[in-house]
């Protein structure tokens, strides 16, 4: 359903209204209750999806996925390991023993 843009003639007060396409146009203007409601030419509306299973991403260009995996791409195997922490063979950062000191 869309959503509808009113002005009063008589007192100038622009509102919106939520109203089915079969809906009449509201003519009462609910500030000052004159029948001089007038529905305005909206600014369109886009195509709105809702719910789960649409993404932005869904429909992106070949060329745009392959330099975002190239971004995201896993670091040089060459780089040297996390430390191990003495007397344990944990991570030193997740070792709860250095957490403790």
């Amino acid at each position: 359903m869309p959503t509808y843009e009113y002005r009063c003639e008589a007192c100038g007060h622009e509102f919106e209204r939520f109203q089915s396409m079969k809906s009449a146009p509201i003519r009462t203007c609910p500030r000052c209750h004159k029948r001089q409601a007038r529905r305005l030419l909206g600014k369109g509306g886009a195509l709105i999806f809702k719910g789960s299973g649409f993404y932005a991403t869904d429909y992106r260009s070949s060329s745009y996925k392959d330099a975002a995996k190239k971004d995201t791409a896993p670091a040089a195997k060459d780089s040297a390991p996390a430390k191990a922490c003495e007397g344990c063979k944990q991570d030193a950062k997740t070792c709860p023993k250095n957490k403790a000191k």
